[in-house]
């Protein structure tokens, strides 16, 4: 989709930063709730105020996050929002130094890592929050035979496909909408 706004990250000073699991954390609080102060982040996340803090820093210095001075009500209140609502990496732009190369397979594996978490987060939860959400979770796979270039189309259907579902309209219909976190992966595999 043309209008996603993507970064495509480059240096691995930056991966690395994005790779640590409460910075993570921290951005996709702010996917989900918007911008956001330390003290907001640090309730979301059951962390000290100070850790987060320490932390936004971090990801200011990558410009993953940026200040959000618009919506402080005084001097003393910083609030920050996501740099790019997208990123995005290819192992093969760290292939000319062994230690970029490095952390971009460790980003890699730690990204993988967070989304197999989420899912087993929610396999292991109450059984009544379980209960309460029926037969909506979903879990899929398919083999498929494509060459790279239908690979990359399917890539680009199933992107927007999430997109729109991302940019529609919230219906005000007085119906609670919790946070569902969504994600694919397709790459060529033996069976």
């Amino acid at each position: 989709m043309e209008d996603r706004q993507v970064r495509q990250i480059t240096d691995s000073r930056v991966l690395a930063a994005l790779s640590h699991p409460l910075r993570r954390r921290l951005m996709d609080v702010m996917k989900v709730y918007g911008p956001s102060t330390a003290s907001m982040l640090a309730e979301r996340t059951g962390q000290a105020v100070a850790n987060v803090s320490h932390h936004l820093k971090v990801l200011a210095g990558c410009e993953l996050v940026v200040e959000a001075p618009e919506l402080a009500r005084d001097r003393r209140e910083r609030w920050w929002r996501l740099g790019q609502p997208g990123l995005s990496w290819n192992n093969r732009d760290f292939d000319g130094d062994p230690v970029s190369h490095a952390v971009a397979e460790a980003a890699r594996s730690i990204n993988l890592d967070r989304h197999i978490g989420m899912v087993r987060a929610w396999y292991g939860a109450g059984e009544a929050e379980q209960v309460a959400w029926g037969n909506s979770t979903f879990s899929t796979d398919q083999w498929l035979r494509l060459t790279p270039e239908e690979l990359t189309e399917l890539n680009r259907e199933v992107i927007d496909l999430l997109d729109r579902w991302k940019r529609r309209d919230i219906p005000d219909d007085g119906r609670t909408r919790e946070p569902v976190f969504v994600f694919a992966y397709g790459v060529p595999a033996k069976p």
